[in-house]
């Protein structure tokens, strides 16, 4: 008898897996294994399961789950009078031989067992608090050169777990190799596996990985939608690898650069899945000595040429093979029984796994009636469904619509909405946005049951794309108004979130909600929810902008500013603003095509475009003077200020900073009175107009400080460390960059906090100060090789008399 927590939640006789039910089952299970030897009282295994809210008649229904797990496991549950207590031997629990090992000096074989994330799949706020510490255990465990370094930490990305897998011997065997970076193209026709076999692969090999798994889904053959752009991968990775947003490079060459050197010499799998071509994988590839897997319908030709890619070709399951897939989900006793009905199966569904775990799903869902009925049906349906193009003659049609036409009305309503869905998978809010708020949990286990949807995470549904087909094929007349309310779920959603991580933003006017929206608890959450829906959201955004629903298309991009901004995704943020300002200029509203401009020439400065910016901007400023929109005219002569100093006329830029001064004393609003004093001293201080600049800059800290914005401090701080060191006043411009220092590391703007750092330093070594000239420096030098700013680095390494390369 065999336990594993390490990873899914797994229970082993005799080298076989069992099962051990529903979800919170496992959650009891993993709570007496995890105490092994102490009694738990009914009470706080309640809790561990159900956090503060469990449900009415918990004591009851956790009785009903250690009664069927005493049922499905050879081991004594028992019941004493301090609590449940499991009689398990530790050395049967992954967990405890973990740690068995870290206490005899045997850190290697220790990390060999871990599989994953601990108790992957499954959640409660006790096995979060679980989880962090384990991950703790194995971080600090982990040898120096697999620990992580310089802001990297080890992902665990890989979905969940396959729970059904046989045979693909030859193919798991071509996926093992050898060498300095592994490349295998794992191709295939839809639904034929490749997924399935990766990550069983994948899993049964973690020990190879100790540095981390990344996982993406290309969607390269998505029906409703473009595959995904390598530069959001490779965002999505350098998140994952714990690299601060703030110093995420602007420019995507330089953040695949900063990906592949954050991967370089680690031990770390990368499953790129459902891949277009090959000029989708090329810039996704690791760092040397990680693995990569990637799978596709196509051949890769060029991965292959170009960069030694070993293909492995997955073809459909032989008449043996289908029967063994069949075994595996109905048992060998009712398959053995109906040799004739088998073959039938497996004939119609050609092979495909897909087709076979559809077929198996409904037959374990009826285990009374004969597999010939299932066989006949089939056929039946088959005879008068065309044939689902996948390249050869498999009629996957057939499957789908014998699947679907056993379902409930309202799982089958629900099935057809899902294919129309136009990001890559959906939580279960949105599901019941789908739905009209209804309740959606008992459908979305009738469609799962089915294989007809599957849960990538707890909570987050996707259907494969050859299923997606289908039930857009069978959508009527409700799904307009479905995806209306999906659309206006993530609106309203996106608008509750803006307006946590940025209160002082302007609120983007939407009319009432049609369904109830996420409203996250705190900022965190908001950002962890924007992060988790981002691709979603901008889905709906081209989806209203095919359908010409003008007004969501800018309100989408609107709630969207202060997430693209403060990640750094410029090129998201464009691209959302042109269709933005697309969609105003066809609905004839001047006041969001001035803004539309506004933002477009805001993002284009912090790509460097500022001749493309200018034209933007001036075009902006025509529409707010002609409609009188005074926030806005004050908004685009902040830029412009901006732009005319990058275009080297400071006298210009004055112009604009005493307007935007102007604008902002008409309108009332003292926050952007105090940011545009400053944004006056600074230009003063362009000028050398350094008394001018002070007085500036003075009042606009002081109006800041009562208004309590920080980082309007820094910026202001950082002005007067300039002029107070231009003037000769160094003392007073030290005490001036070290506020400023603290305060942009308080925000998280590491950015400007590196480029403050160096003028720190500068200030203490002309007070004589070398150590601490030196620290600054290098604190400095630690950020910029982090951004990936290549001439920063060069130059901090000057200063401190070292090589940059180093």
């Amino acid at each position: 008898m065999e336990f594993s927590v390490l990873g899914p939640v797994r229970a082993a006789v005799g080298g076989r897996d069992v099962d051990l039910g529903p979800r919170r089952q496992q959650v009891v299970l993993a709570a007496l294994l995890v105490d092994l030897g102490r009694p738990l009282p009914p009470a706080e295994l309640v809790e561990r399961v159900w956090g503060d809210r469990p449900p009415h008649r918990a004591s009851a229904t956790l009785r009903t789950y250690l009664s069927r797990l005493r049922a499905a496991l050879p081991v004594d549950i028992e019941r004493t009078p301090a609590g449940y207590l499991a009689r398990v031997r530790e050395t049967a629990v992954d967990l405890h031989r973990f740690r068995a090992l870290l206490a005899a000096g045997q850190p290697d074989q220790a990390l060999a067992l871990w599989r994953g994330e601990p108790f992957e799949g499954l959640d409660s706020p006790w096995l979060r608090r679980v989880r962090s510490d384990l991950e703790a255990e194995r971080d600090a465990a982990a040898p120096p050169a697999g620990r992580p370094a310089g802001g990297r930490v080890v992902p665990r990305q890989l979905p969940a777990r396959p729970r059904r897998f046989s045979g693909r011997t030859e193919e798991l065997a071509a996926l093992d190799g050898s060498g300095t970076t592994v490349v295998s193209a794992l191709g295939g026709i839809g639904g034929v596996g490749k997924t399935w076999l990766a990550l069983h692969w994948a899993y049964e090999r973690l020990e190879r990985f100790p540095d981390g798994q990344l996982y993406a889904n290309l969607r390269g053959f998505d029906p409703l939608g473009d595959p995904v752009h390598h530069t959001a991968v490779v965002r999505h990775f350098l998140d994952a690898l714990g690299v601060d947003p703030a110093v995420v490079p602007d420019d995507p060459g330089a953040r695949v650069e900063l990906y592949r050197a954050m991967t370089a010499g680690h031990r770390v799998l990368v499953v790129l899945d459902n891949a277009r071509d090959s000029d989708q994988v090329v810039p996704l590839l690791p760092g040397d000595g990680c693995t990569v897997v990637v799978t596709s319908r196509n051949r890769l030709g060029a991965l292959v040429t170009r960069h030694g890619a070993r293909r492995v070709a997955l073809d459909v399951l032989d008449g043996a093979a289908s029967r063994a897939l069949l075994v595996e989900h109905l048992g060998a006793a009712r398959v053995d029984a109906e040799p004739g009905a088998v073959e039938s199966i497996t004939a119609w569904c050609g092979g495909l796994p897909l087709a076979l775990g559809i077929v198996a799903a409904r037959a374990s869902a009826h285990p009374e009636l004969a597999l010939a009925a299932f066989a006949e049906e089939l056929r039946d349906h088959a005879e008068r469904l065309d044939a689902l193009d996948t390249g050869d003659d498999l009629d996957l049609r057939a499957v789908f619509s014998w699947s679907y036409e056993a379902l409930s009305p309202r799982a089958a309503v629900l099935f057809t909405l899902l294919g129309s869905v136009p990001g890559p998978d959906v939580p279960l809010p949105a599901v019941e946005a789908l739905l009209d708020g209804g309740p959606a949990r008992r459908p979305l286990r009738e469609l799962e049951a089915a294989h007809l949807v599957g849960q990538v995470s707890p909570g987050r549904y996707r259907m494969h794309d050859l299923v997606r087909l289908y039930a857009a094929e069978r959508a009527g007349d409700d799904r307009d108004a479905a995806l209306a309310r999906l659309t206006g779920f993530y609106l309203h959603s996106a608008h509750h979130a803006d307006r946590l991580i940025d209160p002082e933003r302007p609120a983007v006017e939407l009319d009432a909600p049609v369904v109830a929206p996420h409203r996250p608890a705190d900022p965190e959450r908001a950002w962890e929810w924007l992060a988790a829906e981002h691709d979603n959201i901008v889905a709906c955004l081209h989806l209203a902008a095919r359908e010409g629903r003008h007004a969501v298309v800018w309100q989408l991009a609107a709630v969207l500013d202060t997430f693209h901004f403060r990640r750094a995704l410029f090129t998201d943020h464009l691209e959302a603003w042109r269709h933005g300002l697309a969609a105003a200029e066809r609905a004839g509203d001047e006041a969001v095509v001035g803004r539309a401009h506004r933002n477009l020439g805001n993002i284009l400065v912090y790509l460097g475009r500022v001749p493309e910016s200018h034209d933007h901007l001036l075009a902006g400023l025509a529409v707010a003077e002609r409609t009188g929109d005074l926030q806005l005219q004050n908004h685009l002569h902040q830029i412009l200020t901006r732009t005319w100093s990058g275009l080297g006329d400071d006298r210009r830029s004055l112009e604009h900073a005493r307007r935007t001064l102007d604008l902002a004393r008409r309108i009332g609003d003292r926050l952007q009175e105090a940011k545009a004093i400053n944004q006056v001293g600074w230009v003063h201080v362009l000028l050398g107009e350094h008394d001018e600049a002070h007085e500036h800059c003075t009042r606009a800290l002081r109006l800041l400080e009562e208004l309590g914005s920080d980082i309007g401090r820094a910026e202001v701080h950082d002005s007067l460390g300039v002029i107070e060191r231009r003037r000769g006043n160094q003392a007073e411009a030290l005490g001036h960059y070290r506020a400023a220092v603290a305060l942009l590391a308080g925000a998280g703007h590491t950015r400007d906090q590196a480029a403050g750092l160096v003028h720190l330093g500068e200030v203490h070594a002309e007070l004589g100060q070398d150590e601490q000239a030196r620290a600054a420096w290098r604190e400095a030098l630690t950020l910029f090789r982090a951004q990936e700013r290549h001439a920063e680095v060069a130059e901090v390494a000057r200063l401190l008399g070292e090589d940059h390369r180093a």
